[in-house]
């Protein structure tokens, strides 16, 4: 299996994070945008094996708006609004996951399998 998924966590409910907004970069070019589902993945790769090459991408993750819909009560502003997680793919045939696990006040994401 190749291409690029992610999943996302909400450790503050400890559950997986539905309907989370996200989109994926590289340089300035916007490659996708997706809607977490239940599971808090994205219901297909944000890169196929065919459109995946090698270089250095972006994901942004919209956390503070997520939290906003749970009703969760945020300062003004948010502490963290966007997460943005800076990765490279050096392998376009391999497979690339990154998860990201976040609470208002806190992230943290790997290269999963």
């Amino acid at each position: 299996m190749s291409g690029l998924t992610t999943h996302v966590l909400d450790t503050m409910h400890g559950r997986p994070a539905a309907g989370l907004a996200l989109r994926l970069r590289r340089g300035d070019e916007l490659l996708a945008r997706a809607v977490t589902n239940l599971e808090g993945r994205v219901d297909h790769p944000l890169l196929s094996a065919q459109t995946m090459t090698p270089g250095a991408y972006r994901l942004e993750f919209e956390v503070g708006e997520y939290f906003r819909d749970l009703g969760v009560e945020l300062p003004d502003p948010a502490f963290l609004e966007t997460v943005i997680v800076d990765f490279g793919i050096a392998d376009a045939g391999a497979h690339y996951h990154v998860p990201l696990l976040v609470s208002p006040y806190g992230y943290s994401t790997y290269r999963g399998s």
